[in-house]
């Protein structure tokens, strides 16, 4: 691991020391958890994100089928 510095609020910092979690397992450990949860929420929101622009309603075929929307024909029976 790399140690790092960074700033934080005073009051801030007095919360999070006031913790049972950080007095168990310390403030990196903490900060890494918390830190490792903003990346996977990101992930999840960026994935989310393009899903909806990928399948919304208005998606459509895309560009490369342009003109092809109503060109489908279904097999009777």
């Amino acid at each position: 691991m790399k140690a790092i510095q960074i700033t934080m609020d005073e009051e801030l910092l007095a919360s999070l020391d006031k913790s049972e979690e950080v007095r168990q397992i310390g403030r990196s450990a903490v900060l890494r958890r918390a830190t490792a949860e903003y990346l996977a929420r990101k992930s999840r929101l960026e994935i989310a994100r393009q899903y909806r622009e990928a399948y919304g309603a208005d998606a459509g075929l895309g560009n490369e089928f342009k003109g092809w929307e109503d060109e489908a024909a279904w097999m009777d029976g």
